[in-house]
């Protein structure tokens, strides 16, 4: 009997060093960890303003240059409404924003990305998932490849066939976003999907004009002031080609919640 008690104390124990640290317990929804992420290699990119083929680049995407990134990995689509789901569910996460043009609350929207969410909604998702928000090189190398291209798809002007946009009405004419991979042929080099359609996306950075003037070229992180943070890529609203440019970035109060704005979550190759 003795033996026997001993034997459950250690199977017990084992059990509980096993669990992943903050991993909420018992019946609530578990995090997805690393399911749908892709890799990215390590290695130089070419970040901003490529003026070579690019005529419409912003101020804030000057000077393009070379930057150097570890490997990393980032998730292959934007979060969406039933990923997100699991998280509120768990009792990590708010519920995003409600009405039209938001998914969240919506029938048959589940595999649509979550939007209505502000940066501080994303960045608990990406931690209650074991992940965080991408920084803004992360994304763009994801975004682009190495190779300086305009669009995810390459230099082409973007259009339905690439990427859910406003062409024949919002969203494709469909008034709203997609399902997430509906354009498989926008992906990017490294096989994202999204990258440059759907819902812009939340990434770590905060945001300052002139960063690239002064950013390192060895794994950049972002301004160190600032209140606004960086979202990046195209939308299901817009229309106008220079929208969808890899490149293109902007900066938005952290508590903004937007119906084009949703996020995508990545994480360091290594511990």
């Amino acid at each position: 009997m003795r033996l026997a008690a001993n034997a459950v104390m250690v199977l017990t124990t084992i059990l509980l060093l096993a669990w992943p640290a903050g991993r909420p317990r018992g019946l609530t929804p578990e995090p997805p960890e690393a399911e749908g992420m892709l890799h990215i290699p390590a290695g130089e990119f070419w970040m901003g303003c490529n003026e070579k083929i690019d005529s419409s680049c912003d101020a804030d995407e000057k000077p393009g240059r070379k930057v150097y990134l570890d490997a990393y990995l980032i998730d292959k689509t934007e979060v969406t409404v039933e990923q997100y789901a699991r998280c509120v569910r768990a009792g990590r996460c708010k519920q995003p924003r409600t009405g039209m043009h938001f998914n969240w609350g919506k029938s048959s929207r589940e595999r649509h990305p979550v939007n209505g969410v502000d940066w501080n909604d994303a960045e608990a998702y990406c931690a209650w998932a074991g992940k965080r928000l991408p920084t803004e090189a992360e994304w763009e190398k994801a975004a682009r490849g190495t190779d300086g291209r305009l669009y995810p798809w390459g230099n082409e002007k973007p259009s339905c066939a690439y990427a859910v946009m406003r062409e024949g009405g919002l969203g494709c004419g469909r008034e709203s976003t997609w399902p997430v991979c509906s354009k498989e042929r926008g992906n990017s080099p490294y096989g994202l999907c999204d990258m440059a359609g759907n819902v812009r996306e939340w990434v770590a950075d905060k945001y300052k004009e002139d960063y690239y003037s002064s950013a390192p070229s060895r794994n950049p992180e972002g301004a160190a002031g600032g209140s606004r943070r960086v979202y990046r890529g195209g939308c299901w609203v817009f229309i106008l080609a220079s929208n969808f440019r890899a490149s293109l970035r902007f900066g938005f109060s952290p508590g903004s919640r937007f119906f084009f704005l949703g996020f995508r979550c990545a994480r360091s190759a290594t511990p």
